[in-house]
């Protein structure tokens, strides 16, 4: 029956005014690695790389924070990509043999990358309607010829085709067919083979009219374009794969099929050359596999250098990804873990310069972006400022912490310098510089925190465009593990030929699954951090400036109590090593937890001023203290049907005697559901209209939402004991005149636990005394439809979430109010409820999953700052739901503000990854590499924003032949803007269209929001991407019963509603 509630007609003009300053939502910039990238290019003039992904993305980098992305109309392969240089222009080939112009224009102040023309080549002679003499087949190779006006394309065929590239259009009359390349080759040389499809085109530096073509067959050569005719042809008889010609144009190198390198030279006479001067299989003599390209580049000091990718022996290492790199007598074999996709050298490219002189050496991996140093001895590895893989070991959780002070940021820099074996990375070192980034610098320093599969943690400056690498925490080495073999296997091996050389870092492989990180909490203002694994382990660390030989202190927490009736069958606890322990610089660990039994642990918190670590798994939780090493309390919240939870996260065991019968229990219902729902329809009908004819309903009169009926959740439900968030307060838990430290834990199953504790008060802001702390047990709550509660904050006098710890004892932030009634918000899989403190009687709740079918996955307090008045911010929540759409809630009253679309609702993975930020913004992985980065907030807004100097033809034709804005990307923020700042004119961008990437925010003392996850990393949902829980994946699915009840029940409901109109 529709219910009827008499409001105010429309809504407040004022409020939706102030919800347009203060919510946006934007996707504004992707952090992280290009996730499975084909095609890279380099802007030698402009000093900026592009980067073509396999899904049709165009990315272009230049110094850091100078990015921005396009997406071709097509799903398609980026196969090449080739710059004109000086000129922002980027032509691309998409592996359906469609060539794409890209390039930055003017707009409205700013630029962005646009996608101005596409070429499709014409259809062959009888296919599809065409007709003609031009007809392409693949096109397998581009070069750029005459400074980019024109484009040569070599073709599957043979062929060689000319296009006027400011127009994209064929050049008749300019195709060069093999048939006339054959006629300047000896009989015995055709003998009735192809010559097999153009493998390479190169162009000549300082004569732009000559053209290097290298069949697949291994004939070179170098066409006239003047006299349109060959000048030099070269027999070579092995298949070909690469070209390359030297600076002078005297010498050129190919490689090919058999691992072999030959040089020729360009200059002896004009017969045909039968011979190299020199040919040689560096890795032979037994065979070897393809050197799939290769580089010629000069030195001034008289020697050369030979970069070349592949040929390494087929039967030992054909397995292998390796760069070698050769000059004069050293020769490095450079090598990788993921497969080579291309590279290239930063050197000099002015024509009137006698040598190359190679600065750099870059190399895109399918995992990650490797630039060497070639002019410092040893050629070490430049630390990358950006383009770092995310995944270098899987990413398991991540976190993000807002407003780090200084000294902690100064800290955790020199930790990680004392890393690297070189200094940190800098501007002058990082070869890719083109652009200026315009940016303000950031107001305040965010790190974003991603824990691994490896049992690593590694912090990363989330202040701003670029992602920087910042210091990496390692756990490996406080346990047993099989690593010390592998390195003794692998020192063993250095001596042997060829001279492998380990670069880069991504490394999928684990020592040992246990060590993966599941939670990471951090306590910003003392330094101390908790980093819980996935063998139930709980590490306390603290970050120290020198290096140190200690040992850690071991303590075990049994979460069963003693249970009878329950055995775990998963995998064993990890084993510590023993003695003292020596430490690098940087977090350090003081105290191992283990729980018992050692499963992963689903929840932590951290309160460092009261030196207690709070941590769940799926059988229950502990808190400890940290201080005098000694448990607190421990809590089993293992149901006696719970029997999953003691399989351990691997096992695959479950009743199905017990899943047959839940099968059967649904049927039943929605059979006596829908038995219900057909007898009652008509009488609901006759009821409501009647109802509807009684009353005198007024022009203001609006329904409210259709609420779906939940069905409450079985106690006997699988993993009911699951721990799903722990939280510190200090508020009132025993009575109204008395407040005190608290304890709130929330189960998968609907329970919310709260103790009150005893902690030694500190004197004087030194250490509290070494009294023991006690936990006795306040409140006990049980939501009525067992729903998992995913988070827990409370709320002071004025309805602000509590500051952090030391916040307000050291006035970083104001006071909580303790003089009005607090409450607590608990936030669970299915609505919002807020309670009186310290009664725990319901005040204020949001049926979340009864108003829009959708369940909550991810919850924080965040603050949104308005952008038309400085000083005025509201505190609100911020909610991810299993749909992926994104809530924004006012708090207490839990009304709803705004909702956006977010993220895919078929992207699990990228759901439980998400973190929301303290200030309005969020993260989650479009990618196992990439991180999306999006803001709620009109104000706080982190997107790119620089300059690039470009010199434009006079002749352009760019804009009378633009053909459209390059969409936006799915999962991206598409096209970031850039100032556009033209050579022709003075040069200076101008700095009034520029938007703040990160503007001032309100004072602190105004702004004491917390994330509901954890009382120390108040800004983080510390869930993870490894936390893909049952229910994602029946959200996902679907179950087909539930979904026809619903539709059944819609339909009942929207037929009741056009009667009643009617």
């Amino acid at each position: 029956m529709m219910k009827f509630r008499f409001r105010r007609q429309g809504a407040d003009p004022q409020r939706e005014k102030l919800k347009q300053e203060l919510f946006a939502f934007n996707k504004t910039v992707e952090h992280g690695f290009p996730n499975q990238p084909s095609a890279l290019a380099f802007d030698p003039e402009l000093r900026i790389m592009a980067i073509g992904t396999r899904s049709g993305a165009v990315k272009i980098y230049g110094a850091p924070g100078v990015e921005f992305t396009g997406l071709h109309r097509d799903t398609a392969t980026v196969t090449q990509m080739h710059f004109l240089p000086g000129q922002g222009r980027l032509l691309t080939l998409l592996d359906d043999s469609s060539l794409h112009l890209w390039e930055i224009t003017h707009h409205n102040g700013c630029a962005h990358l646009e996608e101005a023309l596409s070429f499709q080549p014409p259809s062959r002679p009888g296919f599809d309607g065409a007709s003609g003499p031009l007809s392409l087949a693949r096109v397998t190779v581009v070069l750029l010829v005459a400074a980019g006006d024109m484009a040569a394309l070599g073709t599957e065929g043979g062929s060689v085709f000319f296009l006027d590239v400011p127009t994209l259009t064929l050049l008749e009359g300019r195709t060069l067919l093999p048939d006339e390349v054959l006629r300047s080759v000896p009989d015995d040389y055709r003998c009735g083979k192809a010559l097999g499809p153009v493998e390479s085109l190169q162009g000549h530096l300082r004569d732009p009219t000559k053209i290097l073509i290298g069949y697949s067959r291994g004939l070179l050569v170098i066409w006239n374009q003047v006299a349109q005719c060959a000048d030099r042809v070269f027999l070579g008889n092995q298949q070909l794969e690469s070209l390359c010609w030297e600076r002078s144009g005297s010498m050129l190198v190919s490689s090919h099929s058999d691992g072999s390198y030959a040089v020729w030279s360009a200059d002896a006479g004009d017969s045909p050359m039968t011979q190299p001067t020199v040919a040689t299989t560096p890795y032979g003599p037994f065979p070897c596999k393809a050197i799939n390209k290769i580089l010629w580049r000069n030195c001034e000091s008289g020697d050369h250098f030979i970069i070349f990718s592949g040929g390494m022996p087929r039967a030992s290492y054909g397995d292998r990804h390796c760069v070698s790199v050769l000059r004069a007598e050293t020769l490095v074999t450079l090598d990788f873990t993921s497969r080579i996709i291309d590279f290239f050298t930063v050197h000099s490219t002015r024509p009137e310069d006698e040598f190359d002189e190679p600065q750099a050496l870059a190399v895109l991996l399918e995992e990650e972006l490797v630039v060497l140093d070639l002019q410092t001895p040893g050629w070490p590895a430049v630390p990358a400022p950006y383009l770092a893989p995310l995944h270098s070991s899987a990413i398991t959780c991540s976190a993000h912490v807002a407003n780090v002070p200084a000294k902690l940021w100064a800290r955790i820099v020199s930790a990680g310098e004392q890393q690297s074996p070189q200094p940190a990375s800098s501007s002058s070192s990082w070869p890719i510089t083109g652009g200026r980034n315009l940016a303000q610098e950031p107001s305040q320093r965010g790190l974003l925190l991603t824990g691994h599969e490896d049992g690593t943690v590694r912090f990363w400056d989330a202040s701003g465009v670029a992602l920087r690498p910042l210091y990496k925490l390692s756990t490996a080495g406080l346990f047993q593990t099989d690593c010390e073999h592998a390195d003794s296997l692998a020192q063993a091996a250095e001596d042997d030929w060829p001279p492998f050389r380990k670069v880069g870092c991504f490394d999928p492989y684990s020592d040992d699954p246990r060590l993966g990180v599941q939670k990471v909490a951090l306590c910003k203002y003392t330094a101390q951090m908790v980093v819980a694994g996935t063998a139930g382990q709980v590490l306390v660390l603290e970050l120290s400036d020198v290096p140190s030989e200690q040992a850690v202190s071991v303590a075990s927490v049994d979460l069963l109590q003693d249970r009878e009736g329950f055995t775990w069958k998963g995998h064993e606890r990890l084993s510590p090593r023993t003695g003292p322990l020596p430490w690098p610089a940087g977090f350090q660990p003081r105290v191992l937890v283990q729980c018992l039994p050692p499963a992963a642990v689903t929840a932590v918190t951290l309160h460092a001023e009261w030196s207690l670590v709070a941590f769940g798994t799926s059988h229950g939780f502990g808190l400890f203290d940290y201080q005098r090493r000694s448990p607190v309390l421990a809590r089993c919240t293992l149901h006696p049907n719970d029997s999953l939870a003691m399989e351990g996260p691997l096992s695959r065991v479950k009743s199905l005697k017990k899943s047959l019968r839940q099968s059967f229990r649904r049927i039943r219902k929605s059979r006596v559901s829908g038995k219900k729902r057909a007898a009652n329809a008509t009488s609901k009908l006759q009821e409501a209209n009647a109802q509807l004819a009684e009353q005198a309903c007024p022009h203001d009169v609006e329904m409210t939402p259709v609420q779906r009926r939940i069905e409450p959740r079985s106690a006997d439900d699988s993993l009911s004991g699951v721990v799903r968030c722990l939280y510190f307060a200090d508020t009132f838990l025993r009575d109204a005149a008395h407040h005190g430290p608290t304890m709130w834990a929330g189960t998968n199953s609907g329970s919310v636990f709260a103790y009150a504790l005893e902690v030694p008060a500190a004197a004087g802001g030194e250490k509290r005394p070494e009294r023991a702390v006690e936990a006795v047990l306040g409140k006990e709550v049980q939501l009525m439809h067992r729903a998992p509660v995913v988070a827990i904050a409370v709320l002071d006098g004025r309805g602000r979430p509590l500051p952090e710890p030391y916040e307000a004892s050291r006035d970083l932030a104001q006071a909580p109010d303790m003089q009005g009634g607090h409450a607590v918000l608990i936030a669970s899989e299915e609505q919002f409820k807020v309670f009186t403190l310290p009664k725990v009687s319901a005040k204020t709740k949001f049926k979340l999953t009864a108003h829009e079918g959708c369940r909550v996955r991810k919850v924080a307090l965040a603050t949104f700052a308005s952008v038309a008045c400085e000083d005025y911010a509201e505190t609100c929540l911020a909610c991810l739901t299993n749909l992926g759409d994104v809530h924004v809630f006012s708090v207490p009253g839990l009304r709803p503000q705004v909702h956006y679309s977010c993220i895919r609702k078929e992207d699990i993975s990228g759901i439980a990854s998400c973190v929301f930020t303290r200030h309005g913004q969020g993260f989650y992985l479009i990618s196992p590499s990439e991180f999306e980065r999006f803001s709620l907030s009109a104000r706080n807004i982190t997107e790119p924003l620089c300059s690039l100097d470009i010199s434009w033809p006079r002749d352009s034709t760019r804009t009378s032949h633009r053909l459209r804005e390059s969409p936006k990307l799915s999962q991206a923020n598409g096209t970031p803007g850039i100032v556009l700042a033209s050579r022709s004119r003075d040069g200076s961008p101008d700095p009034g269209h520029s938007k703040e990437a990160d503007t001032p925010e309100p004072p602190e003392a105004m702004l004491s929001p917390m994330s509901i996850d954890s009382a120390t990393s108040a800004d983080t949902t510390l869930d993870t991407t490894g936390d893909v829980t049952v229910e994602d994946v029946k959200d996902f699915l679907g179950s087909s019963e539930e979904s026809e009840n619903l539709r059944n029940l819609a339909e009942d409901e929207a037929r009741a509603c056009a009667i009643l109109i009617k």
